[in-house]
């Protein structure tokens, strides 16, 4: 058991080309995910899409377990807002969807691993020079786009009339950009008092995560290398010393 532990807690962890790449795959499967999700949020259950269902959220429990398992502190571990998030897709995964296929929406909550995946980040920050000069960039659009989909996926849940449309999700996804712009073009209105206080919702944050997107698309880049002497973190792409301490920094870059 003990071993077995080792080798999950390697896969995790470890830097190793074998170790990165699960990781990696444990990425492109929350991509896969994420997007059979958005697909499937209104669509008729059948048995086939039940059993697709309830695979992946035999992987996605496996996954969890797995993490428990090796935390340093399994109680922490478990208030973690993607662990929380991760429960939440797994039981909406495992009811009986003809008596409570309204918790369809719930599965976009599976975004939030993309947000929080520090293991990623890790690698990431390690692998890739342009990811460390746009990190800021490539997290707010994550923000963005996640909020998107969850506000989108629960507009169409409870909100649009799914009988008056041809494309009821386009018909979401339209509402909820037109009313985190601001725009209000008006051809689709929530006009329930809880309709009203959603899109209340939506307009703020959706404002609040395109402020902090413009502001790392136009503020001056920066990259995240520790200095060994004070611990800062964030320095200019071309920085030679720490402008808090003043100490020698190693800065990897691609040269002019």
């Amino acid at each position: 058991m003990a071993h077995l532990k080792a080798t999950v807690e390697a896969l995790y962890t470890a830097h190793s080309r074998g170790a990165v790449r699960f990781r990696y795959a444990l990425i492109v499967f929350d991509f896969v995910t994420i997007l059979f999700f958005i697909a499937t949020a209104h669509v008729p259950y059948d048995a086939g899409l039940v059993l697709a269902s309830r695979l992946t959220g035999v992987v996605i429990a496996l996954d969890l377990l797995a993490r428990w398992w090796i935390a340093q502190d399994r109680r922490f571990f478990l208030t973690r807002i993607y662990t929380l998030a991760d429960v939440i897709v797994i039981g909406s995964l495992f009811v009986d969807p003809w008596l409570f296929g309204d918790l369809a929406f719930l599965r976009v909550l599976r975004g939030l691993r993309l947000i929080h995946s520090y293991h990623l980040l890790y690698d990431l920050r390690r692998d890739s020079h342009w990811f460390r000069t746009h990190e800021d960039a490539v997290i707010a659009t994550i923000n963005l786009f996640v909020f998107v989909m969850v506000t989108s996926a629960t507009s169409l849940v409870f909100f649009i009339d799914t009988t008056a449309s041809a494309t009821p999700f386009i018909d979401a996804m339209y509402f909820t950009v037109a009313t985190l712009t601001t725009t209000g073009y008006g051809d689709i209105t929530l006009t329930t008092p809880g309709g009203k206080i959603f899109s209340i919702c939506v307009m703020v944050g959706g404002v609040a995560l395109f402020v902090q997107l413009a502001q790392a698309i136009i503020r001056p880049q920066k990259v995240r290398h520790k200095c060994e002497s004070c611990g800062l973190l964030r320095h200019d792409p071309d920085a030679v010393h720490c402008k808090h301490c003043g100490a020698l920094l190693c800065i990897e870059t691609e040269g002019t």
